[in-house]
């Protein structure tokens, strides 16, 4: 568990807080439809999720045989899944008690590459809001990940102690380390199945249970390397 009060715990969002994987692939899927592409399986969308919406939508046109760059297809994309974000999206099991423990403890924040409206829509949605002191977007003031810029701005409130990032992907450990923060991994999200190289870490959460621990003990890493 966490003893000690200084630092900060930023958290990705799709993948680790929520599980979102349906809605995201509802939503590629109706996309690639409507311009006369193939269906997308659910599979296939989470494989391609972490790196922001233009991303999964040039990824997921081309997987389903359309020209990449289709004028309008983002913002197409963006519209078809804000009209269902809350169909079959939940929390993973525990978070909320996680967040619990971890709350009267230390600042929370949220660094996602979903558009920082939609973020913030869902966070509210799922009764979230009230933990998070920051949430920095894909489309915000900072550069998305892997950038760290997002990341770093969250050290003035982290009261000269350690950042760490939970997150489910390789961009995230990306992120982490370019901003010089510990990376722990929440090997239960949908990001999590990418190679095991590009998610290398000593601190793995098997689930949503094991974070207040594995964080205890990013954080004292942290606070040795500092």
């Amino acid at each position: 568990m966490i003893s000690a009060v200084t630092g900060l715990v930023a958290f990705d969002l799709d993948g680790t807080l929520v599980d979102s994987a349906g809605d995201l692939a509802s939503a590629a899927s109706a996309l690639t439809v409507e311009l006369g592409g193939r269906v997308l399986t659910r599979a296939q969308v989470v494989a391609m999720v972490g790196e922001g919406a233009s991303v999964l939508v040039r990824r997921a046109l081309t997987a389903a045989g359309l020209d990449p760059e289709t004028p309008g297809a983002t913002s197409r994309f963006l519209e078809l899944y804000d009209a269902r974000m809350l169909e079959t999206t939940v929390l993973y099991p525990g978070i909320r008690l996680v967040l619990d423990a971890l709350d009267p403890l230390l600042p929370l924040a949220v660094v996602t590459n979903k558009p920082e409206g939609a973020a913030r829509r869902l966070i509210e949605a799922l009764g979230l809001g009230r933990y998070f002191l920051e949430v920095i977007g894909a489309d915000g003031a900072w550069p998305r990940k892997p950038d760290p810029a997002g990341l770093r701005s969250l050290e003035v409130h982290a009261g000269g102690g350690p950042l760490v990032l939970v997150g489910d992907s390789p961009i995230d450990r990306q992120t982490a380390e370019r901003a010089g923060a510990a990376f722990v991994l929440a090997a239960y999200g949908f990001g999590a199945a990418g190679p095991a190289e590009a998610l290398a870490t000593p601190y793995v959460a098997a689930a949503p249970p094991d974070l207040p621990r594995v964080i205890g003990e990013a954080l004292r890493f942290g606070r040795l390397r500092a």
